[in-house]
Order: C-alpha cells, then structure tokens, then sequence
C-alpha cells in the first residue's frame, strides 16, 4: 500500500470516527426524550465512564486491577463532602474528588506497577481494602451510614442542577469530556506504545523507553478518570457510601470491561448499559439478580470471547 493510500485510510477512518462521535453525542443528548429514565441514564454514563478508565488499563495495557473501586468510591467521598460539608460548587466538589483519585492513582501506582500478573491484581486489592476500611473509620464518612442528602446545587453559581435535565445534561459533558480524553489517550503516540507494552514489554524496553514509567502514567490517567466517574455519581445519587470503595465495585467494573469487549473503544459502553440496566429492572428479584448477572457472563465468555463489541468487530471486518 502506497503512503498516499495510507494517507487516505487515514482520514476516512478519522471522518468516520467523527461521524460516529457526532451520532453518538447526538443520540445521549436526545435519549431523555426518547422514554428513557434520566436518572438511569445518568447511572449508566456515570458506569460507563467508570469503565472505560478501567478498559485504558485492563485492555491497553494489560495490567488487571482489583482495587478502582478505591478510586471510584474515594473520590465519591471527597466530592459528597466538600459540597455538603465545605460549601464546595458542584464542578469545584467534582474536581476535588477527581484530583483526590489522581494522587492517590500515583500512589498506588507506584507501589504495584513493578509487580506483575496476579500480584500486582492482588496488590491493588490490598491497597484498595485499606481504603474500604479507612473509609469505614474515618469520621467524615460516617461509617455505614456514608454521606446522605448531598445538594446538588448550582453548576457555575447559576446553573440549578436540583433540575433533572440539567443535572443530565452536566452528566453528560463529564462523560463526553472523560471520553475524549480516553480516546486521545489510545489513539496517542503513548496510547501507542502502551499497546507495543502489552504485546512484548521486553522489546519496548529495548528501544529505551522507560516501561515503569508509562505503566504507572496508564494507571494514574486510569485512576483519575475513574474519579471523576464516582464524584459525578455523588453528585448524581447525592450519597457517598461503602459500596463505592467495596471490592465487589471493583469486579463489577472488569465484569463490564469484558461483556463489552476488552481492548475496545466502545465496548465498555455497551458492557456498562448490560449490567446497569440488569441491576435496575431486575432489582425486584433480590439476590437473584447476581446469580442472572453470574449466568450471563458465563454465556458470553463461552460464546463471545471478544465481548459484544469485539465479536461484532471481527464479524464485520470478515464480511468486508
């Protein structure tokens, strides 16, 4: 292929990638109108925010944590407080908790990257149960009972968010924002060479690049992301509570990642928009719900070992 050939694949696929963007702005911003519960829709692009941070690791990089629950639920914590407690705005108490997550994303980082395979997920699980239980103790978390009654405020000292729509529609400028950010970060000379480090980190290291490094810049970009997901969802539900910074928050999140399909751009949306909506219309059936989530992840892995999106990926590139 000629690079003038190259050149033009390369800003088809880029025309195409914006159309699909623009589509999909547009459908998220009309979906409301649609039938569609905005508190359900707010969950889900809160999720599916959350999911694709956790992708920008599990998928690109190749490293499996347990522990972002840590993220999502201490950034929730941080952003209940400062607008309930300190008097923080919404976009100020979002970014307080956000900013929270990336220290602590650096942190963690930096003490598990070196580890690899089942240590470093069993390392991120440790390091995340000291955050459960610290926020278990810590005074300004309330304990069991977490942080309740957070006002939502006014976006910007002039925008009322205790109004539905537009609460929604700030919602879903964090996800675009979260999105974009992800996204520039994949398709990235560092996106790039996160992808070679996945394949063969020994050859990556070889050319000189600093592996440790850009491992650990993937988790905090990760982490971060992932904070903004759970100070949003605060906002959201106005609550902060233990299941945030729960472990099991932590294997819902991978659980997402690989019903969508891991490695993919998409994917995590659609993984995200299976368990939430699971959660919301089955939660009648109780603890049944769980044992229909278990069965259906079973049913994809054996059957769609790419997650949805990946399997669709790869049958359409066959009939092309």
């Amino acid at each position: 292929m000629s690079t003038g050939q190259k050149i033009s694949n390369a800003l088809s696929d880029r025309r195409v990638h914006l159309a699909g963007f623009g589509v999909g702005i547009l459908l998220i911003a009309i979906a409301p109108y649609l039938g569609l519960y905005p508190i359900y829709l707010m969950k889900l692009l809160c999720f599916a925010l959350f999911a694709f941070a956790f992708n920008l690791l599990l998928g690109f990089v190749g490293l499996l944590s347990f522990g972002h629950a840590a993220f999502f639920g201490m950034a929730s914590y941080i952003s209940a407080h400062t607008i309930k407690v300190w008097g923080f705005t919404p976009e100020l108490g979002v970014a307080a908790g956000t900013l929270v997550a990336c220290v602590l994303g650096l942190a963690f980082g930096s003490l598990a990257i070196r580890q690899r395979g089942i240590y470093f997920a069993m390392i991120t699980l440790a390091l995340a149960q000291m955050v459960y239980f610290f926020a278990l103790q810590a005074p300004f978390t309330h304990g069991e009972d977490g942080i309740q009654g957070v006002p939502r405020g006014e976006l910007f000292g002039f925008i009322d968010l205790s109004q539905t729509m537009n609460l929604y529609y700030f919602v879903m400028a964090v996800f675009i924002l979260g999105f974009f950010i992800i996204y520039r970060a994949i398709h990235s000379p560092f996106g790039q060479i996160l992808k070679a480090v996945r394949e063969n980190e020994s050859r990556v290291t070889s050319l000189g690049y600093n592996v440790t490094a850009l491992k650990v810049g993937a988790f905090t970009l990760s982490a971060t992301i992932t904070g903004l997901a759970g100070a949003t969802k605060a906002v959201v539900f106005q609550s902060a509570t233990l299941t945030d910074v729960h472990w099991s928050m932590s294997g819902e999140v991978v659980l997402m990642t690989l019903l969508g399909g891991m490695g993919t751009v998409l994917g995590p949306l659609f993984g995200a928009g299976i368990i939430v909506t699971l959660q919301d219309y089955l939660a009648g059936m109780g603890s049944w719900v769980t044992v229909i989530t278990g069965t259906i992840f079973v049913v994809c892995v054996l059957t769609f070992r790419r997650g949805v999106v990946g399997e669709l990926t790869r049958m359409l590139r066959i009939h092309s």
